[in-house]
């Protein structure tokens, strides 16, 4: 692409994951910004990473002796940063914080700007200590670093912008950045308003009404988040309390759901906003030179039999999981993969929830389940899903594994070397969910419900396999009964006897899973697809 022929876009996100050991990530909100940032530079396009030098990064989550996750945190030092010798200013809580700003190119991404607190101007360093760590005032400050330290550094390094985009409503006060330099200049706050609303995209990524991120406008107040609008304004952008995914859906002429029935979703559970922009559907994408592997694409493209580097991949799985857990595991036997946050609707445990059903296989090792995730440190159901699966890994000792202290790396691994991957959320729940894509790409069957991303790509029996027909009810025993249901009916009926018996017609089904997700569930067609429609206006 031409980049002359672009609009220059600010890429605004709490958390990037570029690389496992650069811990300025939690989950697949910073996985998809990872991705969007190296997509950019592949394609050459006049795109800049807004973001925040995490002194502690995300917790790191370990398990004891009795089977419970714990938190841990080490400060990290990152010297492949540069610094671009500037530092701006962001008065939180009527003090003037001194943000300094690094940036890196080191991941084959597109710049990146990192705004950092820890240095000896501030009284209070630790406002970029830990990613969503701690309550409401910080990350409320954090917020601010991000989005009004984000917009004065653009200025103060001279860089030229075109469009600001929102990656989740955490980066809104970039908005109000925008409108305190408007009015100061003249314009009526309606005027600047209008006129910042021209220059906004955002993406919203949570489905469920809890999960959008709200702050008593008191506390903002407090906190100066405010920049110089008054409460009544404050009140017209978000609502009491505010609403950043309002305030976002507010300031921005275009928003985009991340999948097709995310849009769906979203449209339907944000209908009642008043003066909100349009929600449209792009699915997220995944970057192939990161998550696939290259012996899978050189056999694809070269026609070659793919179950040959497929099983060279699984054996290093097994190798890496009993590094890890001193487990064995069987490279002859079907190998299910399941790794996301530890949150209550994805099930993680669904699987479980009829013994008598999976028992058997699983004492006979002819179903192997990989598991891997965290829980946010202050989330309790979480962990208690977490101390679940351990648990389930002591029940069956040589048929149920749990990797802790979920990252990239236990995230490339699985996606690459499972035989199947499994995603069971309670529809429609899951925004879009990019690890079933690595997975399909590397030639790793999906055995999904019709959530998320899956709709589009699912060709049953094809590719892959669906249970759960659709089905929703707000009655989460009943769905969870339902879909249980399916799920073994799927898997003794179709999946475990495909595996095992007919072995050509599982390869043929793998070819099939990358060729039918190569092309359009890559970041190539999804960044073509924000630039066409939601960028160029």
């Amino acid at each position: 692409m031409d980049r002359n022929n672009h609009p220059k876009v600010a890429y605004f996100c709490m958390e990037y994951g570029l690389q496992s050991d650069f811990k300025i990530y939690a989950g697949g909100l910073g996985i998809l910004a990872g991705d969007h940032l190296k997509e950019a530079s592949d394609q050459n396009l006049p795109l800049i990473g807004i973001g925040i030098k995490w002194k502690q990064g995300y917790t790191d989550q370990y398990i004891d002796k009795d089977g419970q996750p714990y938190d841990s945190y080490k400060n990290y030092q990152y010297n492949f940063l540069e610094d671009t010798g500037i530092k701006v200013t962001v008065k939180i809580r009527n003090i003037d914080v001194v943000c300094k700003v690094w940036k890196t190119k080191k991941f084959g991404n597109a710049t990146l700007l990192l705004l950092d607190t820890d240095i000896e101007e501030n009284s209070d360093k630790w406002i970029t200590g830990q990613l969503y760590g701690w309550f409401g005032e910080e990350r409320i400050a954090q917020e601010m670093v991000l989005g009004i330290g984000g917009v004065k550094a653009l200025r103060k390094l001279q860089i030229p912008i075109d469009v600001y985009h929102f990656n989740e409503g955490h980066a809104v006060f970039a908005a109000f950045e925008l409108l305190r330099e408007k009015m100061l200049s003249g314009y009526s706050f309606e005027e600047a308003w209008h006129k910042t609303r021209e220059e906004f995209v955002f993406t919203t990524h949570t489905p469920i009404l809890q999960g959008n991120e709200s702050h008593p406008i008191s506390k903002l107040e407090y906190m100066g988040a405010f920049n110089g609008l008054n409460r009544e304004q404050m009140l017209q952008i978000g609502g009491e309390p505010f609403n950043m995914t309002v305030a976002a859906l507010r300031l921005s002429r275009k928003s985009n759901a991340v999948s097709q029935l995310h849009a769906e979703t979203a449209n339907h559970m944000w209908k009642d906003v008043s003066g909100r922009s349009e929600i449209i559907g792009i699915t997220n994408g995944i970057h192939r030179g990161t998550w696939v592997d290259e012996r899978i694409t050189k056999a694809y493209e070269s026609g070659n039999d793919l179950w040959t580097p497929h099983m060279e991949i699984k054996e290093e799985l097994i190798s890496f999981v009993k590094e890890r857990t001193g487990v064995q595991l069987n490279k002859d036997k079907l190998l299910i993969g399941f790794s996301r946050r530890a949150a209550p609707y994805k099930r993680s445990d669904l699987i479980f929830s009829n013994k008598e059903v999976i028992e058997p296989l699983l004492k006979e090792g002819k179903v192997q389940i990989i598991f891997s995730g965290k829980a946010h440190p202050l989330d309790d159901t979480g962990k208690s899903i977490v101390h679940n699966l351990v648990l389930m890994m002591r029940n069956y000792p040589n048929s149920v594994v749990f990797l802790e202290n979920y990252d990239m790396t236990i995230g490339s691994m699985l996606t690459r070397g499972c035989d199947v991957w499994l995603n069971n959320p309670r529809r429609p729940l899951e925004a879009s969910g990019t690890s079933g894509m690595k997975a399909a790409m590397n030639g790793v069957l999906n055995c999904s419900i019709l959530d998320g991303w899956w709709p589009e790509a699912c060709k049953d029996g094809v590719n892959g396999w669906q249970f759960g027909d659709g089905y929703e009810n707000n009655n989460e025993e009943i769905l969870d009964k339902h879909d249980g249901h399916a799920l073994y009916d799927t898997l003794l009926n179709r999946v475990v006897p495909t595996y095992y018996e007919n072995r050509a017609k599982w390869v043929e089904m793998m070819k099939n899973s990358i060729e039918s997700t190569k092309d359009y569930f890559s970041t190539k067609r999804m960044l073509q697809e924000y630039y066409k429609k939601m960028y160029i206006k």
